[in-house]
């Protein structure tokens, strides 16, 4: 009995009332601010914090403080950190809701955002991209993100084409489908790496995932599709609440399960592709932050969705901040740092799911 008491704990989680909800929010999102000053301030060349603030507070407000500030000061703030580490939060916050929302679907914590493909498809076109050499654009975007969107989003329709049996979408069928299509592709991976040549080095740092690129155009196109796909998960996060008790519960409680699944894998997809394409693969974001929110707050995801967005978005900062320091002034992919930190985290859940 105390077994059983401990675990029906663990899945309630430690956050057990409205009011205490609402206080972490409110404490991840002071962490989100100052993660943002703290990480603009660190790096090759170490900033001021005052000088961080009085070059936001002109750039919002127009004001112009008595502090003498440079040029190559405004320079550094505004158009090299500042649009990382907006980026660095966007695609933190993408893949964690996408985590949280693909571990709910899939009824397995276990479940990642790369799990049914998305990325290998995304890696595919980028690989492509490279080693070819092409150099269309659009809206601000090279021909990497551009190819690397558009993969990642083909190969959720073709695994989603491939697991459908009518009208009907089996969760274990499309998982299969989807670990099937991603061994393909990423042996196509492998084949256009074998023959990159000179490219070899540009696509092994895109695959392992890094924000060096970071632009504000990047930023200005991700915020439609983070808010469009946050919004629609958001939006029917009552009904992944009653997934979790399974399919033939929600068809009992008059929700259109096969509707939802195709809503969820589109818009969670969409925030994957649009996180793929603009900074690489990083991996374990979308496994870790979901499971650690959901071992304190538990499994409504009307507070995990957003928790998992703010604190996706604070461990993608520190994570990049610590990748631009740690053997400055030379930067590490911040996949590095992700798997490094989310391999243990991973392990550790297997060994506690074994026992």
């Amino acid at each position: 009995m105390p077994q059983d008491k401990s675990a029906s704990k663990i899945s309630r989680g430690i956050l057990t009332t409205d009011w205490q909800k609402r206080a972490c929010l409110l404490v991840l999102l002071l962490m989100l601010l100052v993660s943002f000053i703290y990480s603009i301030s660190f790096g090759a060349v170490s900033l001021d914090k005052r000088e961080i603030f009085y070059i936001i507070l002109e750039k919002i407000a127009g004001l112009s403080p008595d502090t003498a500030i440079t040029e190559t000061t405004r320079e550094i703030v505004l158009n090299i950190r500042l649009p990382r580490v907006f980026l660095a939060a966007l695609v933190g916050a993408s893949l964690s809701v996408a985590g949280a929302t693909f571990q709910g679907l899939f009824r397995n914590p276990l479940a990642d955002p790369y799990i049914i493909g998305v990325s290998s498809g995304a890696a595919l076109g980028a690989t492509f991209a490279i080693v070819s050499g092409l150099s269309m654009g659009f809206a601000g975007f090279g021909a990497v993100p551009i190819l690397a969107f558009a993969g990642g989003l083909a190969t959720i329709m073709l695994v989603y084409q491939l697991s459908r049996q009518g009208d009907f979408v089996p969760v274990m069928t499309l998982l299969l489908a989807g670990i099937a299509v991603s061994a393909f592709l990423t042996a196509l991976v492998s084949l256009f790496i074998y023959f990159a040549g000179e490219r070899l080095h540009q696509v092994v740092f895109w695959i392992m995932g890094g924000l060096g690129g970071a632009r504000w155009s990047y930023v200005r196109v991700m915020i439609p599709y983070v808010l469009a796909g946050y919004g629609v998960i958001y939006f029917f996060a009552r009904e992944l609440n009653a997934l979790l008790l399974g399919e033939d519960t929600a068809q009992y409680l008059g929700i259109d399960a096969e509707k939802l699944k195709k809503i969820f894998l589109a818009a969670a997809s969409l925030l994957v592709s649009a996180a793929v394409s603009t900074t690489g693969i990083i991996g374990f974001i979308g496994l870790v932050v979901p499971h650690m929110v959901r071992l304190v707050a538990g499994p409504d995801h009307r507070f995990l969705l957003p928790a998992s967005a703010l604190s996706g978005a604070v461990l993608l900062i520190g994570a990049d901040t610590l990748a631009r320091t740690v053997i400055a002034p030379t930067e590490l992919p911040v996949g590095i740092i992700t798997a490094l930190l989310g391999a243990p985290f991973f392990l550790y859940l297997l060994r506690r799911r074994k026992k």
